[in-house]
Formats: structure tokens, C-alpha cells, sequence
């Protein structure tokens, strides 16, 4: 299990209800929570085999931005 961060601009309960199936449709993640109330919007995701490339488009798709945050 691997724990991915990103630097995201989800700054809102819209932005994560937005998100929100685009995410939950990735096979691979066990858990994802976005922290709206930091200035990077950290975007938290645990994954057993997920790349952050796979995370940042689909954030993409869903019409945000996504940084991996080392």
C-alpha cells in the first residue's frame, strides 16, 4: 500500500462532489480524502498499485489540477 499526496485546486464541497466519481471509478484506490482547508488542497490517495500519472488525469478529466507532492 503506498500513500500518493498532490498539490490540487479542489478548494470546495462542489469541487468535491465534482471529483468525486472520477475518483471512485479508479479500481486501486482503498481510500481518498481531499483537505480543503490547507492552502495546497492536499489531495490524500491510498493505493496498492496506482501511478500518480493515473490520479493526475483523472483529476484532469474531472476538470482540476493535480501536483504530486513529495
Amino acid at each position: 500500500m503506498q500513500t500518493l499526496k498532490f498539490k490540487t485546486n479542489v478548494n470546495c464541497g462542489g469541487c468535491i462532489a465534482n471529483v468525486t466519481p472520477h475518483l471512485n471509478k479508479l479500481s486501486g484506490i482503498d481510500k481518498w480524502s481531499v483537505d480543503t482547508t490547507t492552502p495546497q488542497k492536499v489531495l490524500t490517495v491510498e493505493s496498492a498499485d496506482l501511478t500518480a500519472d493515473a490520479i493526475i488525469e483523472t483529476l484532469k478529466l474531472a476538470g482540476f489540477r493535480g501536483e504530486v507532492i513529495e
